[in-house]
């Protein structure tokens, strides 16, 4: 069925194989936390700033130790080339290497996921600042709060994340994307909307005065429109970040639940690729807002995996995602998620996009549309399934999820 499935491609002038090879080397950077619904290691009972996990599925991870464990599990039924993306609250803190906080975390605090990831022959690790479920944001404000001791923390904080991601850099011989996201906002109308940005702006010129290596570290910036709690105004806004990053050199990162749910990352992606060098994605699935619901395989995430690869960006955009589920079965949502992840990519690497661009160019519309839809009734399934089998993992990863939830999960309480 594959080498007949493969001939097909060939009519419309598509390498298979080589759209397969490149595949595996895609490397997808797959969040942490929706292993343990974003609570982290490092003393944080709850969530803040606009975030929000539902659900209360059985088998949470509770510790370091049950995190590596179902994260170890999911990624032996995901295929392709692989990230871990680590939120700073993942911190492993201990009598070993003392207690401090954020403001103070140092390379030391992850030593043991550097060791878990290279076991897993991971391809690096991505970073993020952590400016939620802490004591230290103030009126839901962090970088941007008027109170100068709270906002000179969070600058330390994202110093300091910095300095390990460049770490991780080193360790992995890859570069690190460190994110920056804020639920900095007002839940009402606010009485000044320019004064909370200028702080946002001096603490980020703070935080980029520090010397790095940029070549290890791309230190990108996460827009949003709105959160819970935070309804009428967010300081990180999409026109803020889109022009500090233009003029400071550094990424911006569309997460593609962080806008109107008429506007599209897709269509963003090549704007971008017009004046950035790297371009950061956190892929979700936002329902009527940013709800992080699990990615699936819908015709948004498509079009996100078609700008990338028909740009020849699969170099430029660093992929990762970012959702949390709480409703169902963690595992399965992260290993569905990067499957769909995939799935997209693979339908995108498998289009003649040469062919589809001189139709384009050519203003042969009709001819064009024509050829679109008949290129949806390929047989892309058999190719997946092939890809599946060289990857060395099931198709069926529900039947061993549910098996590692009988053994493991459903004694956490």
């Amino acid at each position: 069925m594959y080498e007949q499935a493969k001939k097909l491609y060939e009519v419309y002038g598509v390498d298979v194989e080589k759209a397969l090879d490149v595949l595996k080397n895609v490397p997808v950077s797959i969040h942490c936390w929706q292993g343990d619904d974003v609570i982290g290691l490092d003393g944080s009972d709850s969530l803040s700033g606009g975030i929000q996990t539902t659900g209360d599925y059985p088998g949470r991870a509770r510790n370091f130790e049950e995190l590596k464990a179902d994260i170890k599990k999911a990624f032996s039924l995901m295929p392709g080339k692989k990230r871990l993306n680590l939120h700073a609250s993942y911190a492993v803190l201990g009598s070993d290497r003392g207690k401090v906080d954020r403001d103070k975390y140092a390379p030391k605090y992850f030593e043991p996921w550097v060791k878990f990831a290279k076991e897993l022959n991971l391809d690096g690790i991505d970073f993020n600042p952590t400016m939620f479920g802490h004591p230290m944001m103030k009126d839901g404000l962090s970088l941007s709060s008027p109170d100068e001791k709270t906002r000179k923390f969070w600058v330390e904080h994202c110093k300091a994340c910095i300095k390990i991601s460049e770490y991780f850099a080193d360790e992995f011989g890859t570069p690190t994307v460190m994110n920056i996201w804020i639920p900095d906002g007002y839940k009402d109308v606010p009485a000044d909307r320019l004064s909370p940005r200028l702080r946002l702006k001096k603490s980020l010129d703070e935080i980029l005065s520090i010397d790095y290596d940029r070549k290890k570290v791309s230190v990108a910036v996460e827009s949003k429109v709105f959160g819970i709690g935070v309804e009428s105004y967010t300081v990180g806004s999409n026109e803020f970040y889109q022009i500090y990053a233009a003029k400071n050199n550094i990424c911006c990162l569309l997460d593609n639940g962080h806008y109107h749910p008429l506007e599209y990352v897709s269509d963003k992606i090549p704007s971008l690729l017009a004046f950035y060098d790297t371009v950061a994605l956190h892929v979700t699935r936002g329902v009527r807002w940013d709800s992080d619901h699990v990615v699936l395989f819908e015709d948004e995430l498509k079009e996100i995996a078609k700008e990338i690869v028909r740009n020849d960006a699969l170099n430029k955009v660093k992929i990762g995602l970012d959702y949390f589920d709480a409703s169902i079965n963690r595992l399965s949502a992260w290993v569905t998620g990067q499957r769909a992840m995939q799935k997209a990519l693979l339908t995108a690497l498998l289009l003649p996009h040469d062919k589809l661009k001189k139709l384009q160019d050519s203003a042969e519309f009709t001819e064009l549309m024509v050829l679109q839809e008949e290129l949806k009734d390929l047989p892309l399934g058999i190719i997946w399934s092939e890809y599946l089998k060289r990857e060395k993992v099931k198709a069926d990863y529900l039947s061993e999820i549910k098996e590692y939830e009988n053994k493991v999960l459903k004694d956490r309480k």
